[in-house]
């Protein structure tokens, strides 16, 4: 008896089950490294009148001391790579540590607070053979070292200048009452929530053990002490001194030592406020204090514009490129 014919097999259509829909042929790193880029475009999208603002300002300023201002901000990624590679024992890789910190910079644009510098700090440490624990402990100690000597800057300066700034006429008394207000409410929260939730203060103790025990053998090594305090020290100072070059080529009626105060002051007041970049609230800050140091309204303004084009719109992009950079190649 005849078998009967085969049916012939639908040769397309097991192709076509086969093939992996486009979706799925994507990488989710090449996907993440171009999400840093998209970002940073539609924040200079939303903002493009304040950077064509500051841009202006540089037209008519000397262009010797704008360069001045490029070359401290460049050095300030220099002073922060020394002050995190001393807060860690181990040897990072110095170069991968600078593009890390440059990246860094475009990170912090996506999320307030320092969260994005933060993120890409703690997965390049982690990258780099330390626990999670440690390079949260790291990570701890980078912003003690840097708010100490920020603080501690700005102590002496309000001692050697104690007439320089004048906020009475700025800021009413209720605004000032407020302000303190709230960070005693912010502060007391936080310690109720560590005191009273078991798992939460579990957490906080091991890793304040953690961090002491990192600082007590960072501070054991000369080299590692000074890179933490020294970068520490030095990374406010240049961010200053960027300011005060930026007044220079403007012309800004005010002295240097004037213009380093304000700066201090102004970014220990915007710290309180959580935005990514610190855009609006450094930027607002630090015309008032430019203001109360003596300056008119309008020379502030464009100073800051154009300090702000320097330090945080123009390396923008390149950092966002870096950043994408970065997470292809797997070192964060």
């Amino acid at each position: 008896m005849p078998r009967p014919a085969e049916q012939p097999v639908d040769q397309p259509t097991v192709e076509r089950a086969g093939r992996p829909s486009p979706l799925r042929r994507l990488p989710l790193r090449q996907i993440l490294c171009l999400l840093p880029l998209l970002v940073v475009g539609i924040w200079v999208v939303q903002h493009r009148s304040l950077i064509a603002s500051g841009a202006h300002q540089m037209f008519t300023a000397n262009p010797y001391w704008l360069l001045t201002a490029v070359a401290t901000t460049g050095l300030g990624w220099v002073a922060v790579s020394f002050a995190r590679q001393g807060t860690v024992l181990e040897r990072l890789p110095a170069r991968r540590l600078f593009i890390t910190q440059f990246a860094a910079g475009a990170a912090n644009h996506l999320l307030p607070s320092g969260i994005g510098a933060s993120a890409v700090n703690i997965r390049f440490m982690t990258g780099c053979g330390l626990p999670p624990a440690r390079s949260s402990a790291a990570l701890a100690l980078y912003f003690l070292a840097e708010a100490t000597t920020r603080v501690g800057l700005l102590v002496v300066l309000l001692v050697a200048f104690p007439q320089a700034l004048r906020l009475g006429p700025l800021l009413p008394e209720s605004v000032s009452g407020m302000l303190v207000a709230g960070v005693v409410a912010a502060a007391g929260a936080v310690v109720a929530g560590v005191a009273l939730i078991r798992p939460v203060r579990r957490l906080v103790m091991t890793f304040l053990r953690t961090a002491l025990a990192d600082a007590r053998s960072l501070h054991m090594r000369p080299s590692r002490a000074l890179a933490l305090w020294g970068g520490s020290l030095a990374f406010p100072l240049l961010q200053a001194a960027g300011l005060v070059a930026v007044a220079l080529a403007l012309e800004l009626q005010v002295r240097p030592a004037h213009v380093m105060l304000a700066y201090l002051a102004a970014t220990a007041v915007a710290a309180v406020v959580p935005a990514p970049g610190g855009i609006g609230s450094v930027d607002a800050a630090l015309v008032i204090a430019l203001v109360a140091a003596g300056a008119p309204v309008e020379s502030a303004t464009s100073t800051v514009l154009a300090y702000r084009f320097i330090t945080v719109w123009l390396p923008l992009v390149p950092g966002a490129l870096v950043l994408g950079g970065l997470v292809r190649s797997k070192i964060v």
